[in-house]
């Protein structure tokens, strides 16, 4: 009779980074190398981030739209001894993405749920906003239509500064909402941080609106908002 003890995987949360291959962490690194396994948002970004470190390793897609059943395939692996990385393409997981789905099931079989920190687009603006951010709300993404009023009648109202996460394709639309709502507000704006054409544009709705109106070829990339 074997007196071997079963024990479990662990499961680690890694962020990796946002735009910029040199900002991911060595711990990262490290973890990446030594799992069974990487679930990847989508496994052609996180291939490239692998291959840039020359790390072979198996990956796995694990997004917003896997079901139960992933989920619980991705379980029965760290209960039988494998360790397991989840990413997203960009920052890090379980902000605004459906990693928390995967860690709530993990600790509820008392699986081991390790972070491995790292950047993320929303401490980064922070960093560099300049206005006290001792105290802030975030909100994740706008709703695209239905509650979308709702959200920045929240954002308008707000007595601390408000964070949210922003697409190119309506983050003109949304400041024309906003300024509708709260004209006296102020916006600092961070436009595809860390990267090669990274932008901060700070000041008053009508101002930031102007400058896009005015380079409308810089509509494009991520946003990260900060409304006060």
């Amino acid at each position: 009779m074997s007196n071997t003890i079963k024990t479990t995987g662990t499961l680690y949360i890694v962020a990796t980074p946002i735009g910029n291959l040199g900002d991911i962490t060595l711990r990262a690194l490290e973890t990446l190398k030594s799992v069974e396994a990487i679930l990847c948002e989508d496994t052609r970004v996180t291939k490239k981030l692998l291959f840039h470190y020359e790390i072979t390793k198996t990956t796995l897609s694990f997004h917003e739209h896997s079901d139960a059943r992933k989920i619980v395939s991705l379980l029965e692996r760290l209960q039988s001894g494998d360790s397991l990385a989840l990413v997203t393409d960009a920052g890090t997981p379980g902000l605004s993405d459906p990693g928390n789905v995967l860690v709530e099931e993990a600790l509820k079989q008392e699986i081991k749920v390790v972070p491995i920190p790292g950047v993320s687009a929303l401490t980064a603006l922070v960093s560099v906003a300049g206005i006290d951010m001792r105290e802030f709300v975030f909100l994740g993404f706008p709703p695209h239509k239905k509650g979308r009023q709702t959200f920045f009648q929240k954002v308008s109202d707000s007595q601390m500064p408000v964070m949210y996460y922003e697409s190119p394709h309506r983050v003109l639309k949304n400041l024309e909402l906003l300024r509708e709502l709260n004209a006296e507000k102020k916006i600092i704006l961070g436009r595809e941080l860390t990267k090669m054409f990274e932008e901060v544009v700070q000041g008053g709705i009508e101002e930031v609106q102007m400058y896009f109106q005015k380079h409308p070829e810089k509509v494009k990339g991520e946003f990260t908002i900060i409304v006060y």
